[in-house]
């Protein structure tokens, strides 16, 4: 079984349901986002989290933050809430570009519905707004299948991969990006087994994609994130894979905060680097890595753990969520549109050409 990580309910005055990540494995909770401030604090608490499915949940915050607008406000004022809803939700997480591309998107496309029909009503620009958002759903659906059928066939039968943090269906509106591949080459009858980082300080591992995996069938056995190495030494490891938050237009990789570790044991122990994204993750305007904004999140994730204190009171604490792996240590990105090898600036543009916009 592979969960849906949120899912739209009714029409355009409906609301966003979505699977409280912050409560898995113990309890299979779902959130209703009726407005567009449950929707904020639940992308900012990691109740809903994924670069996929964090853009997917801001284009229904679009829809959200209209459906109080009425027809008298024209829609000139239409278009001040809408842009104020976006600048709102932009705000939420800072290093997941997949926000950022579909706030964009769904303004443009509002914008360019306005200057084609500048008599129509506030309520036709609200109907617009939700078919994007529907778009955009159906859209990641299809690019996480895209993304397993191009990838599986880098995972072999016998084989042992790796992954970190949580690239599934959680993370996405679809099957995942990672997850993808390996569900994928479940499907056609592989048997491979997978390591799953417990990945600290959230355990997105453990708690996530142990349990997804698990749904599914697949045999995992989770490991604490400092144990990678070792195994990759012992020959335990045939391959890595993850997936990717923001990837700038050299191939750099910015991903959950440990990624860039595995990269360099992999490439040590000559083990096979995988990203798996869509290509909505894809930051053009952002030339290396170096330029990818880090998101610093609080302290006491790092200094608490299941409710009870770890460390002195007033410590000094460093809690980067993300980190950012080379190109050089990729062996390849598995994409929607196919497979980049070697990724660099030239192999990215020539998949990807003008399909992707710079943010």
């Amino acid at each position: 079984m592979i969960v849906k990580a949120l899912e739209w309910i009714g029409d355009v005055d409906g609301f966003l349901e979505i699977v409280n990540q912050r409560r898995l494995p113990i309890d299979f909770v779902k959130l209703q986002c009726r407005d567009i401030e449950s929707l904020f604090d639940a992308i900012k608490t990691l109740a809903v989290r994924g670069a996929p499915a964090i853009g997917v949940a801001a284009a229904y915050g679009l829809v959200l933050a209209m459906q109080k607008s009425d027809n008298a406000d024209g829609l000139e004022q239409g278009l001040k809430k809408l842009e104020n809803a976006a600048q709102y939700l932009a705000s939420s997480r800072p290093t997941a570009v997949n926000l950022f591309w579909v706030l964009q998107r769904v303004r443009k496309r509002a914008e360019q519905f306005v200057a084609a029909g500048p008599d129509t009503e506030l309520r036709d620009l609200r109907d617009t707004i939700f078919a994007e958002a529907n778009a955009i759903c159906r859209e990641d659906i299809d690019m996480c299948r895209r993304i397993g059928e191009n990838g599986q066939r880098f995972i072999e039968q016998g084989d042992c991969v790796l992954t970190h943090c949580n690239a599934g269906a959680l993370a996405t509106a679809g099957q995942g990006t990672a997850l993808s591949v390996l569900f994928e080459a479940h499907k056609n009858k592989k048997k491979f087994r997978v390591y799953a980082d417990e990945t600290r300080p959230l355990l997105q591992g453990a708690r996530l994609t142990a349990w997804e995996l698990k749904q599914a069938g697949i045999d995992v056995t989770v490991i604490c994130d400092n144990m990678a190495g070792w195994l990759m030494k012992q020959g335990e490891i045939n391959a890595v894979i993850t997936g990717a938050d923001r990837i700038a237009a050299n191939g750099d990789t910015a991903n959950k905060i440990g990624t860039y570790s595995l990269s360099i044991l992999a490439r040590e122990n000559k083990v096979p680097f995988y990203i798996a994204a869509p290509s909505s993750t894809f930051d053009l305007s952002i030339k290396s890595g170096t330029e990818i904004p880090i998101e610093q999140r609080d302290a006491g994730e790092v200094t608490t753990f299941a409710g009870a204190q770890t460390a002195p009171n007033d410590v000094n604490v460093c809690n980067p969520a993300f980190d950012v792996t080379e190109a050089r240590d990729i062996t390849a990105i598995i994409t929607d549109k196919g497979v980049i090898e070697r990724p660099d600036a030239d192999g990215i543009l020539k998949l990807l050409g003008d399909g992707i916009e710079k943010q």
